[in-house]
């Protein structure tokens, strides 16, 4: 089956850029191990759910990296520096996560972090990373309280000047759902559940919010125990709401059997949800009903993006056992701005790096634009990602196939 991603491209990267070949080895923990000889070891830091539920995404998030790594030491593109992937295991736990965190600061090799998929496990990291001036860079989280703060809704703030993510937010996202699901599907009345975590949560809000603002209606509303598997009490209350459509805000591994357990009770209507249930896992949790289910996610489908089909390629050709699934170019991307400010720190130090790299590499980040895998890569004042479209995705024949493509128009 193929494997989608959800990457966008706004221009070609320069000829021979994604150039893969053999150049270093993966080692038991996922790390990537330089072609350089001597010089100076680079750390790029990953955190990601690479066992559990969510580890489809967390390795392909990893691998990306770790591919991200291999060409940079390949192009030879930080003279006398070769760049180190090591990954960690944060297992969707916020807890596991900061811990993790400590884990990377603890190590003076590393100078960036990618991650982590969860916006709960990067609650749990923020304050450890920006304490030891550490740049963070997610792929993945999309709740706006991370970079705007807690009251993003009203008053900006942010609160975190070494956290950046190339994934674009549920301020967007949910909205963008909202739109298509009221002015292209014409659905008028939703039945709304969330996971309690801070992403379901985050995005059934603001979707919740553009729904109603359009003229919908929300006919009812439930919270559900991302532990459990069994949702027939919830199956039951969407079929007699006489909703039109289910949005859901969470993951695949509750969101597959979810769908499939409200076409069980009678409800034949889809369910629809953001990036978190984007992965060919979801379709095979949910079976045949999932199919007329939908998904928004950040970007442009792959199939339009010459420059991803060459990532795609290059992923293909790297051995990788895992697919690169739904992050997999923006975790490319998260790399290489690690990448791009480390370049920047040596250049600007005589072709070494200062005492102070860290401090200096994630005040760089702020200014790295360059083009990547996913379009145009650069950061607005809170860190948040500048490529603002998303995309619908559908299942059809056992697959994810691109609906509608655009950006938010709020």
């Amino acid at each position: 089956m193929r494997q989608r991603s959800l990457i966008a491209i706004t221009a070609t990267l320069a000829a021979g850029a994604l150039t893969l070949t053999a150049c270093g080895s993966r080692d038991d923990n996922g790390g990537s191990s330089g072609s350089g000889s001597g010089g100076t070891t680079v750390v790029i830091g990953v955190d990601a759910p690479l066992t559990g539920d969510l580890s489809a995404l967390g390795l392909g998030i990893k691998n990306s990296v770790d591919l991200a790594a291999k060409i940079a030491n390949k192009e030879k593109l930080v003279d006398g520096i070769t760049f180190k992937v090591e990954a960690l295991d944060d297992q969707a736990q916020p807890s596991s996560g900061q811990q993790n965190a400590t884990k990377f600061v603890a190590n003076d090799e590393v100078l960036g972090v990618v991650g982590p998929l969860n916006s709960s496990v990067a609650e749990a990291m923020q304050k450890v990373f920006d304490d030891a001036k550490l740049v963070q860079v997610s792929p993945a989280n999309t709740n706006p309280s991370l970079s705007q703060g807690a009251d993003w809704q009203k008053t900006q703030t942010r609160p975190y000047k070494s956290y950046f993510r190339t994934a674009t937010t549920d301020a967007i996202q949910g909205p963008f759902a909202a739109q298509y699901l009221y002015n292209d599907s014409k659905k008028r009345k939703v039945f709304v559940i969330d996971d309690k975590k801070t992403y379901g949560a985050g995005l059934a809000a603001t979707f919740t919010a553009e729904f109603k603002k359009l003229g919908g209606k929300v006919v009812g509303t439930e919270h559900i125990d991302p532990e459990t598997k069994d949702f027939s009490a919830v199956a039951t209350k969407v079929k007699s709401s006489g909703a039109d459509v289910v949005y859901y805000g969470g993951e695949y591994p509750q969101a597959g059997p979810l769908s499939k357990q409200i076409k069980a009770a009678g409800a034949k209507i889809p369910l629809v949800g953001g990036d978190g249930i984007y992965s060919a896992d979801f379709i095979k949790l949910a079976g045949a009903s999932g199919t007329g289910d939908l998904a928004t996610s950040v970007g442009a489908p792959v199939e339009e993006l010459p420059s991803a089909k060459e990532f795609v390629a290059n992923y293909k050709d790297a051995g990788y056992k895992e697919a690169y699934e739904a992050y997999g170019g923006y975790s490319y991307d998260s790399g290489w701005a690690i990448i791009e400010a480390v370049k920047k720190v040596v250049e600007d130090n005589d072709g070494k790096l200062p005492d102070d790299a860290r401090e200096k590499v994630t005040a760089a980040m702020q200014d790295v634009s360059f083009d990547g895998v996913t379009g145009k890569v650069s950061f607005d004042e809170y860190g948040d990602a500048t490529n603002k479209q998303l995309t619908v995705y559908a299942v059809e024949n056992n697959d994810w196939n691109d609906v509608k493509s655009g950006t938010y128009t709020g």
